[in-house]
């Protein structure tokens, strides 16, 4: 009896010897304050605008919006002679309208800030990409969601490897509607009249955040087939009344891809892409002066193939609302709850709701329907 405590006694003693050197693991890459150059965007050889994005990196406990650079001259330069400037437009966004490039030269991404520092990727080869063959979205009851699929080939077999991206667009309603508003008329009274603007139909689109990947290099046919780029869960209320999807594919070098897939890794323990990284994954970009620095990011040249699609399901439902409240035309005229309608024998009373059930805005839409809406 007196060995087995004696066990005990050391076991315990062990467990408080190795939990007490556990110390926290903080790498440099992490909390590092630096600001490191990150260049997001490609060339696009095909017939759309190119853009680039300039920003700087951040620790993993930042809060403040990411940093971004304005003021760079971006150039791309073609290896045989040829410069093509880009042009900002907004902060830290640079852009290149449709130009005529060979697919059979090669082409580097030159940055210089407004400190003086220059960067320059590698020439890298053209990459072309094949057209989708067509979008799907099949609804799987298991998961009661909308599954978008994609479905490409390239019948050289020469593509390989591939990327996506996808901008959702939505219309949707508020719960209630809107008819009435009250205002300070040129009396400075308080007046109920008929609301100016619509704020029941509006109109949403997020773009997609996480890096998408596929490649065909194991297999003898270069064919994607029903590839899941993303899940639309009913109870999201996108899928009720018009739903539309926009994807946007790109071929890539075997490199590129191989930059994407240890950034997707990354990425996919810290929440997107736009996320700050915890590690250190650079692309083909450096300090001309010190190539120590790190830079983030991977120029590649390609063309942009796009495929949108419509879908009316008529899934899910207007979101839960409590039942308006009823208000004397005196009370609706201060209340800051929206005016629904006039209610009563003599229109003397007045349904109200709030915000969230009866302005569309506020789920994040706009009221001006998108152009290419169908």
């Amino acid at each position: 009896m007196k060995n087995k405590y004696v066990q005990m006694i050391g076991v315990f003693m062990l467990l408080f010897l190795i939990y007490s050197c556990v110390e926290p693991f903080s790498p440099p890459e992490v909390n590092d304050d630096q600001g490191y150059l990150v260049v997001d965007g490609f060339l696009n050889v095909g017939s759309d605008t190119s853009r680039i994005e300039l920003s700087h990196t951040q620790n993993t406990n930042a809060t403040l919006a990411v940093a971004r650079e304005s003021g760079a001259k971006v150039v791309v330069e073609q290896e045989n002679g040829g410069t093509f400037p880009f042009v900002e437009k907004g902060s830290g966004s640079y852009f290149l309208p449709p130009q005529t490039f060979s697919k059979l030269a090669k082409y580097r991404l030159r940055v210089k800030t407004v400190n003086g520092r220059e960067y320059l990727s590698d020439f890298v080869a053209v990459k072309d990409t094949p057209p989708i063959d067509g979008i799907e979205g099949k609804y799987d009851a298991r998961q009661n969601a909308m599954v978008m699929q994609v479905n490409t080939h390239d019948a050289t077999n020469n593509t390989r490897f591939y990327r996506w991206k996808f901008e959702e667009t939505w219309e949707y309603r508020a719960a209630n509607y809107s008819a009435l508003e009250a205002i300070t008329n040129a009396d400075d009274e308080r007046e109920i009249i008929s609301r100016r603007q619509d704020i029941n139909v509006c109109w949403r689109t997020i773009k997609s955040a996480n890096i998408l990947l596929g490649s065909t290099i194991k297999l003898s046919q270069d064919i994607i087939k029903d590839l899941p780029l993303t899940t639309v869960p009913v109870s999201t209320n996108k899928l009720y009344i018009k739903y539309s999807i926009l994807i946007k594919q790109y071929g890539l070098t075997q490199d590129a891809f191989e930059y994407w897939t240890s950034l997707a890794k990354t990425t996919e323990g810290t929440g997107s892409l736009f996320d700050p990284l915890p590690s250190q994954i650079t692309g083909n970009i450096k300090n001309t002066a010190d190539g120590q620095e790190l830079v983030f990011g991977y120029f590649s040249a390609s063309v942009e193939q796009k495929k949108r699609i419509f879908l009316t399901p008529g899934l899910g439902m207007y979101p839960r609302c409590i039942d308006p409240d009823t208000l004397t035309l005196d009370e609706a005229k201060k209340t800051s709850s929206l005016l629904l309608n006039t209610v009563g024998i003599r229109f003397d009373s007045v349904l109200v709701a709030s915000d969230f059930c009866a302005d569309c805005r506020v789920q994040g839409g706009v009221t001006t329907k998108p152009s290419f809406w169908e």
